[in-house]
């Protein structure tokens, strides 16, 4: 059986008919890509508006009976130019009015929005000479709204059995009376898994306006490395820890059948991208890390009390407590006689003097303290349980720029290590973690 590749492109590969051209040119020049799911045009500057939200838009103005025409003037001059540039054969003009029709009687918000993709699908399947097959075919929402992965890979392997080469919008599919139902923003990377998973695929090619992932954040260090393979488990901790270049839902359709991910830039084909391993895949112990997140944001509250390890009920207790104020904790370490609890700014709001008041009445500890203005950086490695120095380098890079470290947590998994610090010295950090891993000779 050959080799099949499925290729996602992103709103930013699909923003107008230069940005075609490259995906064309990708698309064709390795025909194992059979099966391409497009997103929505995106943005082609700053300024520019993405053509979903245009359409989110026009179903607003007419839930509120506003005219939407000036908008989606907007929405037909750009998939119009792109058509009339690209010479494709669509009679694009009676599709957009059919549209347009359909937002006016006062169709869904998830149909509006799912156009964008459909759009995009007919022009691209036009461009490329591969069959259009809508998603509301094959992707299937139960009547509760929630995606059925069984039934859509039945229809998935029996529609597309037939189908040599093949264009399926991304974003959206349908319930069982057909009404469309759409996938959260970004949905598209969704769409492309379950092709993936559908067809047996031997890679997912995710192809968006980035090289893959940046071992830390563009923001904060000058042009990072890449990361060249990363496991899905390193990805959800980076992911969890504010990296974030693919939507967290596309990796479990492909996950559960170990097909690899590749993270391509549309713009720089040439460049090798990131490929996402099953976390069983063989790693070597090079002495380094893959990458480092973190996020600003957090409190700690540290909570003392001897052989508080030993006192039946006590940890039950102190969750209790949490959920009763309706507050989730992010991490939890703890000692022979101390707990920290590592709680984000947005659950905790208003509640912390309630939070305190109910841990001193019923749990009586000797000494309770809050530190608000925390941040949170894990370092990622799956290599690192293997190699010796880790947790010194962490804390040696840290010691020479003067941070002050308030907390630290290793997974039992020992895939990373967490450390917490005062929000001010958020960025710092991050550059003297990265400096003495990357920039350093190890």
């Amino acid at each position: 059986m050959s080799e099949v590749i499925v290729a996602k492109f992103g709103g930013s590969s699909l923003a107008d008919s230069k940005q075609f051209l490259k995906v064309k040119n990708i698309v064709l020049s390795d025909n194992r890509r059979r099966y391409v799911v497009p997103s929505a045009p995106g943005k082609r500057s700053r300024e520019d508006h993405k053509i979903t939200d245009l359409l989110y838009l026009c179903h607003q103005h007419v839930a509120q009976r506003l005219p939407f025409d000036e908008v989606y003037s907007i929405i037909e001059k750009r998939y119009l130019d792109i058509c009339t540039e690209l010479g494709v054969s669509l009679d694009m003009k009676a599709i957009l009015k059919e549209v347009k029709s359909r937002i006016a009687q006062g169709t869904s918000a998830d149909y509006a929005a799912s156009r964008g993709e459909y759009l995009n699908g007919l022009i691209l399947a036009d461009y490329l000479g591969y069959e259009f097959i809508d998603a509301a075919e094959l992707i299937v929402f139960d009547k509760n709204g929630q995606f059925d992965a069984e039934t859509t890979q039945n229809r998935v392997q029996t529609r597309l059995a037939s189908v040599n080469q093949g264009v399926i919008p991304g974003f959206y599919g349908a319930m069982e009376d057909a009404t469309i139902k759409t996938f959260s923003r970004g949905g598209s990377d969704v769409t492309g898994a379950i092709i993936a998973r559908g067809v047996a695929a031997s890679v997912y090619e995710n192809w968006t306006d980035v090289s893959g992932f940046c071992m830390a954040d563009p923001r904060i260090i000058e042009d990072p490395k890449h990361i060249e393979k990363i496991t899905y488990k390193e990805l959800r901790e980076l992911s969890y820890m504010g990296a974030s270049v693919l939507h967290e839902e596309a990796i479990f359709p492909v996950k559960k059948e170990g097909i690899p991910i590749k993270i391509k830039n549309t713009n720089k084909p040439q460049d090798e991208g990131t490929l996402i391993l099953s976390d069983l895949s063989p790693v070597s112990y090079s002495g380094t890390i893959t990458g480092i997140a973190g996020k600003k944001g957090f409190t700690v509250i540290a909570i003392e009390k001897m052989l508080m390890s030993s006192e039946k009920g006590f940890f039950r207790k102190l969750l209790s407590i949490l959920e009763g104020n309706d507050i989730s904790v992010e991490h939890m370490p703890s000692s022979i006689d101390s707990v920290s609890l590592v709680i984000a700014d947005s659950e905790l709001g208003n509640k912390m003097e309630k939070v305190i008041s109910d841990i001193h009445s019923q749990l009586c500890p000797e000494s309770i303290v809050g530190y608000p203005n925390m941040a949170l950086i894990a370092v990622v490695g799956r290599g690192m349980i293997k190699t010796k120095g880790i947790s010194a380098k962490v804390f040696g890079a840290l010691a020479q720029e003067g941070i002050n470290v308030r907390m630290i947590t290793q997974g039992s998994s020992e895939l990373n290590i967490i450390v917490g610090i005062e929000n001010e010295d958020f960025e710092k950090a991050i550059k003297a973690i990265y400096k003495n891993f990357i920039t350093k000779k190890i």
